[in-house]
């Protein structure tokens, strides 16, 4: 029986399902199945790439508990299995706590930069009263998405080259050409500001979407309370998309310690190197480039489990602390 409440306050019972059994689970899939066959339809391509893309490929985990050598079986007899040798190799590496921290201070202060400034971006634009002055200012943040990294890095060297632009300007003022790309303390503020540069408008989309369906009664109600366009953003439109904030914000903490190798190693020279090694590049050149797959899988490993550690503890502190969370 179902405790509901009636009218006063006073306790009431809903004995509309009293005495009867309890609906079994494969009746349940088959009645929303019926009720729901065409939205699963569209759905089924997506769970079909996921599958096997990303859970069929999951068995490959095991090389970090072997010693793997190309053409061995993975589950065989002549499997062989070293336990957890290859984690304590990476552990032991000299260089395992500056390659820890390079990942982790990138893909930190990447993060602080790049959650809010979509935010912002799709609120400032969401308040513009010129619908032409929006589209412009949409096409031109959206325009840098479509390049593609080879590309982004090139204009980097274009432009911080030894012989690039801004060099050159800093000689032609008198000043003395500064190696950017050879410099350590550079490479994170490039890599980071070009990187939002890229992203900001593309991912501004998912929030405009979400402002299109504040209901304008809410902007009227408040405008007659004597409320400022500044002061309708923050009671109006951010609770509006505090939804799709929080379930942004715990899925990005989720893949906190992702960065991707491709752009970093697109950067990296030999002057960055201190603290241009991630894990995601070390991987690929211990791996592809060495061939020691067991120890490669281990360090892929060991940043995938801190990963859904900080998945599971940002859905627990966001369900603890407010009524938004993945499950």
């Amino acid at each position: 029986m179902k405790n509901t409440k009636a009218n006063g306050g006073e306790a009431a019972f809903d004995l509309s399902t009293a005495g009867q059994p309890p609906v079994k689970w494969h009746t349940k899939f088959a009645t929303n199945f019926k009720k729901h066959w065409k939205t699963l339809i569209f759905v089924l391509p997506a769970i079909i790439y996921v599958f096997i893309f990303c859970y069929l490929p999951m068995y490959g985990i095991l090389v970090a508990f072997q010693d793997y050598v190309p053409g061995d079986d993975i589950i065989g007899q002549y499997t062989f299995w070293v336990g957890f040798e290859n984690f304590k190799r990476f552990f032991e590496l000299p260089n395992f706590w500056q390659i820890f921290m390079n990942t982790f201070l990138l893909c930190l202060i990447g993060f602080l930069v790049g959650f809010p400034l979509p935010i912002i971006v799709a609120l400032m634009l969401n308040s513009l009263r010129g619908k032409r002055m929006k589209e412009v200012l949409q096409t031109i943040f959206y325009a840098p998405h479509f390049i593609s990294l080879v590309v982004l890095v090139g204009m980097i060297f274009l432009l911080f080259g030894s012989n690039g632009l801004i060099n050159r300007l800093a000689v032609r003022l008198g000043g003395e050409a500064t190696p950017y790309l050879l410099r350590p303390d550079a490479f994170r503020p490039l890599f980071i500001l070009s990187g939002n540069w890229q992203d900001f408008g593309w991912s501004a989309i998912i929030y405009l979407a979400a402002l299109a369906g504040v209901d304008p009664s809410l902007h009227e109600a408040a405008t007659i309370d004597g409320a400022s366009r500044f002061k309708r953003v923050f009671s109006v439109d951010l609770p509006a998309i505090m939804p799709t904030v929080s379930m942004l914000l715990i899925l990005s903490i989720g893949n906190l310690m992702n960065c991707g190798y491709e752009k970093v190693l697109l950067m990296q020279t030999t002057g960055n190197l201190e603290t241009s090694e991630i894990i995601s590049s070390y991987v690929y050149k211990i791996g592809l480039i060495s061939g020691d797959y067991g120890l490669s899988t281990a360090s892929g490993l060991f940043n995938s489990v801190i990963n859904v550690i900080l998945l599971v503890t940002a859905n627990f502190l966001s369900r603890k602390f407010s009524e938004y969370s993945m499950w």
